[in-house]
């Protein structure tokens, strides 16, 4: 007679419907499944995992939009939410992964969860460093921040940097990097204690609440007042118009988002991109995913300076698979001191 596996219970996050706009706590609910912890063996390259943290990012929302192509992981009614985590390997059918290892990369809102897209899943090869970092600092949001500004916007010693969303989990990091390389770094942010943060907490030289800011233009002027080099987009709109009037001869602009235009239904357009011609403006966007063969350099690059001390990270953990709804609205919303992350089990 085979042997049953045994079934233990599995409490899952699911998207109630598609989700227009930005994600709330009344998208998603709770179920609780069952699932075996050893892997069928027709399970091919697959891994069983436990979840460990979750990560809160811009780019998880969903949309009945068929007019726009969405390249990152949108919610589908009644199934598990899907975006970037840490695990611990429970089961493993493929051969770069065994029973033990920690790993990061893209899962599922449960307890446990059975990843099928291994070529996107990454061993935790560094344990002197947080784990939760690899939500943020050493995962996704690093490996953007550092593809961006060393790859795309190509910095010099010197240049002037502006982000938007400084505080955000990629610009974060790349204002510290920035500032390790020698640049002038100025940030945004949307709140006062923010942008206090990002001057004393992360070194940034400068930094407004865009918030309290009437004009964009002028107040790019006050803190570039012989323009910008590399501006590190993460917002669009508004923010883009007042950096392309303030940019430098061969300046670059590096597009890593452009959030305040994801849920128009007319993304606005923008009055003064004649300035490109006039300045020869280089403007690039690009995605993490083309960078993730150099995540062994960024690696060499961050880890040391995470060790000495000279790049930090503020992070926002809500405790428990429970609070993933509420975490995921707040990041959303701006309430997140930090990048926000959900603890759903110690190791």
């Amino acid at each position: 007679m085979a042997q049953v596996e045994e079934q233990v219970s599995n409490k899952q996050v699911l998207a109630v419907s598609h989700i227009t706009g930005d994600p709330k706590q009344t998208d998603m609910y709770f179920h609780t499944s069952t699932i075996s912890l050893q892997l069928p063996p027709e399970s091919s390259d697959s891994v069983l995992v436990k979840n460990l943290y979750l990560s809160c990012d811009p780019y998880m929302r969903g949309s009945k939009r068929t007019d726009r192509k969405n390249i990152f992981y949108s919610f589908s009614p009644d199934s598990p939410i899907v975006g970037y985590g840490v695990c611990k390997v429970l089961d493993s059918k493929h051969p770069d992964f065994k029973k033990g290892d920690l790993v990061w990369g893209v899962t599922t809102w449960e307890e446990y969860s059975i990843i099928t897209m291994t070529d996107q899943l990454f061993k935790v090869e560094h344990s002197d460093i947080p784990l939760s970092y690899y939500t943020g600092l050493l995962g996704m949001p690093g490996m953007t921040a550092y593809a961006g500004f060393y790859e795309v916007g190509v910095p010099k010693k010197g240049d002037y940097v502006f982000i938007s969303s400084a505080f955000g989990a990629v610009g974060q990091l790349v204002g510290q990097l920035a500032k390790l390389m020698g640049c002038y770094v100025v940030g945004s942010a949307g709140s006062k204690d923010k942008v206090e943060l990002l001057k004393s907490k992360l070194g940034f030289d400068e930094a407004f609440n865009y918030k309290e800011e009437q004009d964009l233009d002028a107040t790019l002027k006050r803190y570039f007042p012989e323009g910008i080099d590399i501006y590190f987009e993460n917002v669009g709109g508004d923010m883009l118009e007042a950096a392309l009037a303030n940019m430098r001869r061969r300046g670059r602009i590096v597009v890593a988002g452009m959030i305040s235009q994801y849920n128009l239904d007319e993304p606005q357009g923008i009055k003064n991109l004649v300035n490109i011609v006039f300045m020869q403006i280089k403007i690039e966007a690009y995605i993490v995913f083309d960078y993730y063969h150099l995540y062994p350099k960024f690696l060499e690059t961050v880890l040391p300076y995470i060790r000495e001390g000279k790049i930090t990270y503020a992070e926002d953990i809500a405790q428990g698979l429970e609070s993933g709804p509420a975490a995921l609205e707040a990041m959303f919303t701006g309430r997140s001191a930090g990048k926000q992350v959900v603890l759903v089990a110690q190791q």
